[in-house]
């Protein structure tokens, strides 16, 4: 294990600066193409993935921006959570529960659980011109869950590696769902962006007032039935001048992996994750019709959500069957790989090691 030191800052190749932003302790790995920065102390959230030589960040970053939450008091708690009043966009770890507040197990969860709010520990476990690895950990409160992830970026790759291990350190089984949450924005998100991916199956059910589809539960990826009756390619980013604000749910996904391609600048961001663990896939769109607290139809983000259930809530996920379940004692390990790209329109399909299979077409 490598502590941090005052030793000269390493300036090429693979390095790891260690910076406190607005009062958060912040940690940032780059190479020669990518540049990741993690808020340590506000759920080790993914606050910027920037592609360097297109000088594109794929991040969304909220009109809030980045609060924290020891100097940021809002005037009176959120009854369903804090999550929104802390949430500057970027990419979230969703533990135990999900995207709605839930009660289970004798306590309460606001929106997407315990680990997105607390502040995490890291160390810097391998920094040379080759390769840098920094772990991130944290126990939750509420639960007896431990969860450690490494972010690890090689020499001249595009590829960031999120290595997982959750751990039940309690002496009775834990029920769980678990997400993550990439959210993307302007400047990278606009109407030329395309999203591919192996396929789904589509549910739009539990839609919004301002959404642009009909529901249904059965729909092939990427046609969807739109509010007038008219297909609609889901696959094609819409423009903010659309007004909708949707959650989609896909399941019975055809591989693990998707990717966004802005087709006008030729860069990209793609993901994969173990299909058997992250089952269903969350596809959030905010077309400038999130109306009402607190984006009062400021915004225009997309994201596209790995995670273990289409349900929202972890009494839902019970219910229906498709909540994980941690034995005392046991673990469950997971590996991601986020990948920026360049020179590509369409994506076909990702290596193992995470690099990108251009589509032919």
């Amino acid at each position: 294990m490598i502590e941090p030191t005052y030793a000269h800052e390493r300036n090429y190749g693979c390095r790891v600066t260690q910076t406190i932003y607005r009062g958060l302790r912040t940690v940032t790995l780059e190479n020669e193409l990518i540049r990741v920065t993690v808020l340590a102390d506000k759920g080790s959230d993914i606050m910027e993935f920037l592609h360097k030589p297109t000088d594109t960040d794929f991040m969304w970053r909220s009109p809030q921006g980045v609060r924290n939450p020891t100097t940021f008091v809002p005037t009176i708690p959120r009854p369903e959570g804090a999550f929104l009043d802390y949430y500057e966009g970027g990419w979230q770890e969703c533990l135990p529960t999900g995207g709605d507040s839930a009660s289970y197990g004798g306590t309460s969860f606001g929106p997407h659980g315990e680990v997105c709010l607390i502040p995490w520990d890291y160390s810097i476990v391998e920094d040379n011109p080759e390769c840098v690895a920094v772990s991130f950990y944290v126990r939750t409160y509420r639960t007896p869950l431990y969860v450690q992830k490494t972010l690890t970026l090689l020499r001249h790759s595009g590829v960031l590696t999120i290595d997982e291990r959750l751990v039940n350190e309690g002496a009775e089984a834990v029920d769980f769902m678990w997400g993550h949450h990439p959210a993307f924005g302007p400047p990278f998100l606009d109407g030329s962006c395309r999203v591919d991916l192996p396929g789904a199956s589509v549910r739009t059910t539990d839609l919004s007032p301002m959404t642009r589809y009909r529901s249904g539960s059965s729909y092939v990826w990427p046609h969807v039935a739109g509010r007038d009756g008219q297909e609609l390619d889901i696959s094609q980013i819409a423009l903010p001048t659309e007004l909708s604000h949707d959650t989609l749910f896909l399941s019975e996904l055809a591989g693990n992996w998707y990717a966004v391609t802005n087709t006008s600048r030729l860069v990209g961001f793609a993901l994969s994750w173990p299909a058997e663990v992250f089952k269903s896939l969350w596809f959030w769109q905010v077309y400038g019709g999130a109306f009402g607290q607190p984006f009062y139809g400021r915004t225009y983000n997309i994201a596209l959500e790995p995670w273990t259930t289409p349900k929202t809530t972890i009494t839902a996920a019970l219910a229906h069957g498709s909540a994980r379940r941690l034995l005392p004692g046991a673990e469950l390990k997971v590996r991601l790989r986020a990948t920026a790209y360049s020179g590509i329109s369409r994506v076909s399909g990702m290596h193992p090691d995470g690099r990108i299979i251009a589509s032919a077409a």
